[in-house]
């Protein structure tokens, strides 16, 4: 069937998962997993609706539990000096 290329504008949150769905599933892009649920869908034969566990993605260091050193330790690794003097990549301001 042929494609036809569009434009979409999706929330951040949805633009990730569908990344993750990437790699996830080895599709070859977002567009492909983004034509798969729609197909999917339309089939309603979607194994997309249930939530999936995020469980063991992320490590939380052993001496930090209540991650109150988090912030510090992100802003670390963005606070690095950039390749001009005197300049530094900044993490943008939270919303």
């Amino acid at each position: 069937m042929p494609k036809e290329a569009i434009s979409v504008t999706l929330e951040r949150q949805n633009l990730a998962w569908l990344r993750g769905q990437v790699r996830l599933t080895g599709a070859r892009s977002v567009s492909e997993v983004l034509d798969r649920v729609v197909a999917a869908h339309r089939s309603d034969q979607s194994r997309w609706a249930t939530a999936g566990s995020v469980k063991g993605s992320i490590r939380i260091a052993a001496d930090d539990p209540d991650l109150a050193c988090a912030d510090a330790a992100l802003r670390a690794l963005f606070e690095q000096p950039s390749a001009q003097p005197g300049s530094r990549r900044r993490l943008p301001t939270p919303a």
